[in-house]
């Protein structure tokens, strides 16, 4: 990948065709320090990287350049539901269970 975190960060708010003071208001920090980040002089913490990555809709992989591909990939999408469908599955159970427990006293 020929881009770093800074370049990935600026070229999101220019495709938007937003303004660092947008974004900065947005994202809850100054706009000279969005622009920190933009131009590289100064990195982040998680929390803001968290936030961007809400903000623009992108994976975290994406823009911390470990990925090209700004959506979560398929299988990894595929195991959420999977998941999100067994805890769905123990929950209704666990709701029958105590419906009829609360049934025999």
């Amino acid at each position: 990948m020929d881009r770093s975190f800074s370049q990935t960060l600026s070229a999101l708010r220019r495709q938007r065709n937003l303004s660092q003071r947008t974004v900065a208001a947005d994202l809850g920090i100054s706009q000279a320090l969005l622009s920190h980040y933009e131009n590289g002089a100064r990195e982040p913490g998680l929390q803001f990287v968290c936030r961007a990555c809400d903000y623009y809709g992108v994976t975290a992989d994406y823009l911390l350049c470990r990925s090209d591909s700004q959506d979560a990939p398929a299988s990894t999408l595929k195991a959420a539901l999977t998941f999100l469908e067994q805890i769905r599955s123990v929950t209704d159970r666990a709701e029958l269970a105590l419906t009829e427990f609360a049934d025999g006293e």
